[in-house]
């Protein structure tokens, strides 16, 4: 029998191909899988309409003025999937800014006539991320595989709920883009709650929504974690630098968190994020790569 070919069309299945250990039977990837960094040498079959390092604000408006003229933000090379022969295709169906669609795949592999199987993701609570490892797994046809990586997940963040602290939970607002303001909802306020905080703003399985500055005032948070959607660290700290006064006007404690890796992507990482968040709501200091922590009265990430 020959080896299974697998392509992966966003982050957070790349990662969980590879965390089952199917790294060699990976054969392509979007332009956004990064992680573990040898995936850099597979082709890329995806693009993005708008330039990813415009600021914040114009690539917001660029976002939106490509949706509204419903025009697809990722492009997909559909000759070279084809060249590629895969035999299990990784898609998603969460979001349609964060990767190329079911849809694009689906008819991509009509117009070229090609056979293969099409898994479409669409994580909305902590629960599914989870489980979306089991789907990829038998997907892939390591099943046993994809049940024990769950198990070691599902037994990682038990030991974090093992960990909390008595007395009274912090209550924790995730910004999930700078300006204009989003406050973060899917799985990130599960994973806060698995973190020993109290969740404020969106329900848990609702998408993010935009917000107002005196909103998130009004939610009184006792700390806010910065994870700006697709930025990494050093991005986000070039982007937070203006809003620092702001946001230590919120809340004592303010994090800068590389969110693009781990709280926002929902793939075996976001045990890490809830294993740092917890860390970090304890007063221990987070580890240089994934954070910065600020501090009332500090207006530079130490």
């Amino acid at each position: 029998m020959s080896p299974i070919r697998i392509v992966t069309l966003l982050p957070a299945a790349t990662e969980i191909v590879c965390a089952l250990g199917l790294r060699e039977s990976l054969f392509g990837r979007s332009h956004e899988c990064d992680f573990p960094s040898d995936v850099g040498e597979l082709p890329a079959l995806t693009r993005a309409r708008v330039d990813g390092s415009l600021p914040s604000e114009r690539l917001d408006q660029e976002v939106r003025r490509i949706l509204a003229d419903r025009l697809p933000l990722y492009m997909l090379d559909s000759a070279r999937l084809a060249a590629l022969a895969p035999d299990v295709v990784v898609t998603q169906e969460a979001c349609e800014v964060c990767a190329v669609s079911y849809d694009q795949v689906v008819s991509s592999l009509k117009r070229t006539a090609y056979r293969a199987a099409v898994v479409s993701l669409k994580p909305t609570r902590l629960g599914d991320v989870l489980s979306d490892v089991r789907t990829v797994a038998g997907a892939c046809g390591v099943p046993d595989r994809g049940a024990r990586l769950e198990a070691e997940m599902r037994a990682r963040l038990e030991a974090v709920a093992a960990g909390w602290s008595a007395g009274a939970r912090p209550r924790v607002a995730v910004v999930e883009w700078l300006s204009p303001l989003m406050l973060a909802g899917h799985w990130v306020p599960e994973t806060v709650e698995a973190a020993g905080g109290v969740a404020v703003g969106p329900m848990a399985g609702v998408p993010s929504r935009y917000a107002s500055w005196d909103e998130l005032r009004s939610l009184r948070p006792d700390a806010v974690v910065v994870a700006p959607c697709g930025f990494d660290l050093a991005r986000t700290q070039a982007e937070a630098e203006p809003w620092l006064p702001v946001l230590l006007g919120l809340a004592r404690r303010v994090v800068l968190v590389d969110g693009n890796a781990y709280f926002n992507r929902p793939g075996p990482r976001i045990v890490e994020a809830v294993e740092t968040l917890a860390a970090w709501l304890r007063g221990e200091p987070v580890p240089p790569e994934r954070g910065r922590a600020l501090e009332a009265g500090a207006l530079s990430p130490t």
